[in-house]
């Protein structure tokens, strides 16, 4: 009996995250959505990944505690400048990669 259940819990996760995307492409398919609307969609992304890393960037501790020269934060700026400067995903990755290595066996 366990593993229907299992079974239940995997189809409803399954369910419950597919709806979600379902639902926007079945309203949304046959009408033109406006200029302004397309834009502000395409600025979620960006957002969402500022939200989630600017507080692990900037901050520390149980207590959140604004440590602005943390070893995370120096090697997020010149990583960000590459990334502006190239476009480059891959070359970014290596840059923080890299930098971050440089840094902790400088620093520490």
């Amino acid at each position: 009996m366990i593993e229907r259940e299992y079974l239940y819990i995997v189809f409803g996760m399954g369910f419950v995250t597919y709806i979600p995307r379902l639902l926007p492409v079945y309203f949304l398919s046959g009408r033109t959505l406006p200029g302004w609307f397309i834009e502000w969609l395409d600025l979620i992304p960006a957002a969402v990944l500022s939200a989630l890393l600017l507080p692990e960037l900037v901050t520390t501790g149980t207590p959140r505690l604004f440590i602005p020269y943390r070893l995370d934060m120096i090697v997020a700026v010149p990583t960000l400048l590459f990334a502006i400067k190239t476009k480059s995903l891959g070359g970014t990755v290596v840059t923080g990669m890299g930098l971050y290595w440089l840094l902790d066996i400088i620093f520490i």
